[in-house]
This record gives C-alpha cells, structure tokens and sequence, in this order.
C-alpha cells in the first residue's frame, strides 16, 4: 500500500493524511488483533492460525482490487489487518517449538530475510504495475500469488509435533498482559518502538509525495527503486545483532537512534542523489534500532514471553499506524520540512527514553548483554 498513497489521494480526492488510511487502518488492526491471536493458536493450533491467515489475506487482497469506492477500500483493509494479524503472532512460537536448536538462528534468519525481500519487492512490484496498468491490476495480482502460496504453505509445513492445545484461557491473557505491562523496563522499550516505527513510516509514506512533484516529477516506478535501501537495513541489523552480543544495548540503541535522526535530516537537502543517501542512512539506523531494542526485550521478561513480544508488536504497529497518518497534516501544512520536523520530535523523545532506559538497566543491575537462551534468540530475531 504505501507506494499508492498518492495515487489513493489523487484518483478519490482526499488529502495526504486520508490517503495514508489504507495502509494506517491495516497496520492498527493488526496490531490489536495480534495480542489475541497468540493466544487463539493454543487452543486451535499454530499451523491452522498462521494457513487461515494467509488465505483469508490473499482472499481479501483480490476483493481489494474489485472495490469501486474509498470506503470499501477502507472496510477491506481494516479486514485484512486483522486477518494478517495470525501470522507474525504466531510465526515465532511456532519454529522455536519445532527447529531444533542447531538450526533455530539460520531459520529465523530466513524469515527474517523473507520479511525484508518480501516487504521491498511488494512495494516495487506494485508501484511498477501501476504505472503501466493501475493499482487494482497490481493488487489483484498480488492477491493471487499470495494465494497460491498460501497453497503451498498449506501442503508442505509440517504440522504441530510439539505442542498441545489447551482450553482458550481468557484470564491468562489478561493477566499475562498486565505483568508485562508492570514491567518498568518494557514500558520504556514499547515506547521507544512506538516512537521508532512512527518515525519509520511517516518518512515512507510522504518522501513518495515529495519526489512525484515538482522540482522532482518521478515516476511511481523510478521512486519505488528507493526501497532497495531496506537491503542495506537487513545488512545493519545483522551487524548490530552481533554488537549487542559484546557491547551495551543501550549505547548500540542510542547511537542507531542518532543515525536515524541524522538520516532523516540529510533529506531535507534538495539534491535528489543527497536524499536517497539520507533515506539509506535513516533506514540503517531504524533497523539497527528495532534489532537492539527487540532483542532488549527478551532480556527484561520475567514470564510470559510470547504475550510480551505480542506488545512489543502491538506497539510497533500501532506507532505506525498513528503517526504515519498524523504526518500526512504536517505533510499537507508545511511540506517536507514538516514531515521531517515530526521525525525529529519522535526520535528526541525515543533517545531521551534510552537514556532513562540505560541509567535505570545500570541502576537496577539488570544484564545489558546479549540474549541466554533459546527463546531469547527467538525473540530477538523477531
């Protein structure tokens, strides 16, 4: 969705912050939904929650393309979150049961790389196919491989050999919420993440506004070719992962942090060459960011270990979702300085929390080092 927010504005005539819906409203019900999904999966199976995702995804994905008005636009897209939601929540629990030991990092590697590739292609295929037919062709042709990888997903995962359902337990997951939430350390992570996603996605969104302008006049498809920088993120996070096993996470987060705000800042120059560069910088820094900040969490649960990643992505999203709409008024006010203007706040205020973060991990004597066990790898990949 985000290479079309233009395109939403332009072909049903509403502003760059209502533009941004499609993709806001998803992100927001996904996150939600993720919360309860983990849970769904133990009373109905890890394999069933993450096969029905992704066909009830595709589903939707095809009946996108169909839709004539804005508002089904909208009614589907706030489906399909919740309908994706059963993937990435289950995803985790699902190879740390099922991998052996030996082979669990190079495993969630893949996925890891799969989330990367898949997330640059999507955004280029898209944009490609609707310069040269339009969105609905590109949504529609989405939909269908998805589905027909869904089929194969379907046929080949092996199913569940070790795990047991249990009888749905509502108190559980309330009650292993809220211990996680009385968590001071999480608190300062999920809002931290709250403020790196939200930051993250308001720069995607509106930079494909900026350069189909003038002075700049792109194509949907040259401005897609940007996303090859999420390449260079993959590679960021792979070196922080190895940092954070030698070195304090709050330095390494911290100094990710400055990286992203200095990146976000190189943009605001006009020279096209020097904003791609800004775009690869900021996008180094937040993958280094949400590699440090995700494997920290693993280090600061205490229990409740799959309902404390669901908020850590709970807050993930829901920052995106939020934010990455409130830049569309900054966006359509004052512009790209705007937009970057709200970036700047929301990493100040993301470095101000490391630091409290940092000084209150020494105070408390808690380990700033690299993840134990097998879950915490897990967790950390995530």
């Amino acid at each position: 969705m985000q290479p079309l927010l233009p395109v939403f504005s332009r072909e049903f005539g509403v502003s760059a912050a209502l533009g941004s819906l499609p993709l806001s409203m998803a992100t927001c019900t996904m996150a939600a939904s993720m919360l309860l999904a983990g849970t769904l999966s133990e009373t109905w199976g890890r394999k069933q929650i993450m096969t029905a995702a992704m066909f009830m995804t595709s589903a939707i994905a095809i009946l996108t393309a169909l839709g004539e008005s804005y508002t089904s636009l909208l009614i589907l897209r706030l489906l399909q979150g919740v309908a994706l939601a059963g993937l990435p929540a289950v995803v985790m629990a699902y190879l740390s049961e099922e991998m052996d030991a030996s082979a669990l990092g190079s495993a969630m590697g893949l996925y890891i790389a799969g989330n990367a590739v898949g997330g640059m292609t999507g955004r280029i295929f898209t944009a490609v196919v609707t310069d040269y037919y339009s969105w609905r062709t590109a949504l529609g042709v989405i939909g269908m491989i998805c589905l027909l990888t869904s089929i194969y997903f379907a046929k080949t995962l092996p199913s569940s050999s070790n795990f047991q359902t249990r009888p749905f337990q509502a108190d559980y997951l309330y009650t292993s919420l809220i211990q996680n939430l009385k968590n001071r350390g999480l608190l300062y992570l999920y809002a931290i993440v709250f403020l790196l996603m939200g930051g993250f996605v308001t720069l995607f969104n509106y930079i494909t506004f900026r350069l189909l302008a003038h002075p700049y006049d792109l194509s949907q498809t040259l401005i897609s070719w940007i996303f090859l920088v999420y390449i260079l993120g993959s590679f960021s996070s792979a070196i922080v992962g190895r940092l954070a096993q030698r070195h304090e996470r709050g330095l390494i987060l911290f100094y990710s942090l400055l990286t992203m705000a200095m990146g976000a800042l190189i943009t605001l120059f006009s020279n096209l060459i020097v904003i791609i560069l800004g775009i690869a910088v900021f996008t180094i820094g937040f993958f280094a960011s949400h590699t440090t900040a995700s494997s920290w969490v693993s280090a600061k649960v205490k229990t409740a270990r799959a309902q404390a990643s669901s908020l850590y992505l709970f807050f993930y999203y829901l920052g995106g979702s939020i934010t990455g709409t409130v830049g569309g008024i900054f966006w359509s006010s004052f512009g790209w300085t705007g937009v970057i203007s709200i970036i700047t706040l929301l990493l100040s205020f993301a470095i101000a929390l490391t630091i409290c973060l940092t000084r209150y991990s020494r105070k408390e004597g808690l380990d700033p080092g690299s993840p134990q066990t097998v879950d915490d790898m897990v967790l950390s990949q995530n």
